[in-house]
């Protein structure tokens, strides 16, 4: 008998108002003033960070044919960062420290960076082989290493 593992979810605040902004994307192509303080007020500088980093199209989806799928983010540094949006994940010291260790933070900028670049319709496609992709990954765990 297999168990059900309980799917990883953002808080319902951000859920909501990532969906609400999807909406008024659909309907008028453009985030209203009301959303954008409002995920100023629940992720702080990083809102602002990330929103810098959608306008530079620093976010890229890339997918195999078996289709996984891994976002990779240029950073303001020039470092690329790799996020895992299913499970809420980045390889990014800010998130290692200030979500996973201190949990001061929901999320670093690089993955808000993803989920609002889903929102908006801006995200970059590539479509590698899966040897590729796993090449990509392995060489991220290398450096973080």
């Amino acid at each position: 008998m297999a168990v059900a593992l309980p799917a990883v979810t953002l808080p319902a605040v951000v859920e909501e108002l990532l969906s609400e902004m999807a909406a008024a994307v659909r309907e008028s192509a453009r985030i209203p003033d009301e959303h954008l303080l409002s995920l100023k007020f629940v992720f702080g500088s990083s809102a602002v960070q990330a929103l810098d980093l959608v306008d530079r199209q620093s976010i890229t989806l890339i997918s195999s044919p078996s289709g996984r799928r891994v976002y990779q983010v240029l950073g303001s540094s020039g470092k690329t960062y790799t996020c895992l949006a299913s499970c809420h994940y980045c390889s990014c010291p800010a998130f290692a420290f200030s979500v996973l260790r201190k949990s001061d933070s929901l999320l670093c900028k690089h993955l808000l960076a993803v989920y609002l670049s889903q929102v908006m319709r801006t995200c970059q496609q590539l479509s590698v082989s899966d040897k590729q992709l796993t090449d990509i990954l392995l060489t991220e765990k290398k450096e973080a290493a």
